[in-house]
């Protein structure tokens, strides 16, 4: 297990440097990605999340001042959930600077649009840090340092914070003493557990296919700290990654005084929450399956091989309709892009309540 880790050993830099070098792209460009339905896949579970947790908020009517910590907020991905959530104020913090202020410049175009539109409701207020939130103490950044927060956010980014045991508890640090007693510490990364099982099945120390690919330094049993190991998604990511354990993670987390509500995989929380009206609604609005067979003038993400699971589905439906399958479209992802979503998982604590 690795101990203290200077800033110059730690990778943080080359992470914040990849972020930054991000380009934003405009809806039409991202509907070209070859993970463009995996991506909306993704931000269907982050605004399902959301809504479940400002939901509580409202339910409980703790207070009338709503106000959430985002670590790792990149460039503003999730401004619109939280507007959707109801929140009064918003805290942004991540490590890579550019991203901050490109998330600040997305938060002021959305105000103004706000305004601009009339649109219903109040739009909150928000500030933006730059900081690494593995090494530094938030609580001494934002501009309110009286103010705790309903709910901490930490999305696709935890994971960076187990590089060494310190980083893990100065981050774990920020968010319980951040979070008010009873506030939701709630956030999504990748399954150690999974990662590891299609490690020890691969035939070397690199696994993956044409939309990702996750390589090892050697297939040994890995460190419960400092676990690193280099992903890349098309497009999107391409830089060293952390597995985090579990177990640890929650007792790391129980230290800092945060009880485990629940932790799932991607695909069983979807199976709980699809058939909510939320989640129909979303599933269609935020257009997260493509149309199998494809609709004229369309093409697959994938090759179409890629459909197999769709394929039997249809003939499930075509048996249980009696009608010939050429009458059947089912919403689908291709394997390669199910084969990365199913590679994370949600999860949720709650601050304890003072006695």
């Amino acid at each position: 297990m690795k101990g203290n880790i200077t800033m110059s050993d730690s990778l943080a830099p080359i992470v914040a440097q990849h972020y930054n070098q991000i380009q934003e792209r405009g809806l039409e460009e991202r509907k070209q990605s070859r993970i463009f339905h995996m991506r909306n896949f993704n931000n269907w579970v982050k605004s399902m999340l959301i809504k479940d947790f400002t939901d509580k908020l409202k339910g409980e009517k703790n207070s009338d001042f709503k106000c959430v910590l985002d670590i790792g907020s990149g460039k503003g991905g999730d401004l619109l959930k939280w507007k959707k959530g109801g929140i009064d104020y918003l805290v942004c913090a991540d490590i890579a600077g550019t991203s901050v202020e490109q998330c600040q410049q997305r938060y002021i175009d959305m105000k103004s649009r706000h305004k601009r539109q009339r649109e219903r409701g109040h739009c909150f207020d928000a500030e933006f840090i730059t900081a690494d939130c593995t090494r530094a103490r938030l609580k001494e950044m934002y501009k309110k340092a009286e103010v705790q927060f309903d709910i901490v956010s930490c999305q696709f980014a935890f994971h960076y914070c187990f590089e060494s045991l310190p980083q893990a508890r100065k981050m774990l640090q920020n968010v319980s003493e951040c979070l008010k007693p009873g506030g939701y510490f709630i956030g999504t990364l990748p399954d150690a557990y999974d990662i590891m099982r299609r490690l020890q099945e691969a035939s070397d120390c690199t696994f993956g296919n044409d939309v990702y690919s996750v390589t090892f330094p050697s297939k040994e049993v890995p460190p419960l700290f400092g676990a690193k190991y280099d992903f890349h998604l098309e497009g999107v990511v391409d830089c060293p990654e952390f597995l985090v354990y579990f177990p640890l993670f929650q007792k790391l987390a129980e230290e800092c005084e945060l009880d485990l509500l629940f932790c799932k995989r991607f695909e069983d929380y979807f199976e709980d929450r699809k058939d909510t009206s939320e989640g129909k609604f979303l599933l269609t609005r935020m257009q997260v399956f493509e149309t199998y067979p494809p609709v004229s003038k369309t093409s697959l993400m994938g090759c179409d091989d890629e459909y197999y699971h769709a394929k039997q589905k249809i003939k499930l439906l075509s048996a249980e309709k009696d009608v010939a399958n050429e009458e059947i479209r089912v919403g689908t992802l291709s394997q390669s892009e199910w084969e990365v979503f199913s590679m994370y998982v949600v999860f949720a604590f709650v601050k304890k309540k003072s006695r």
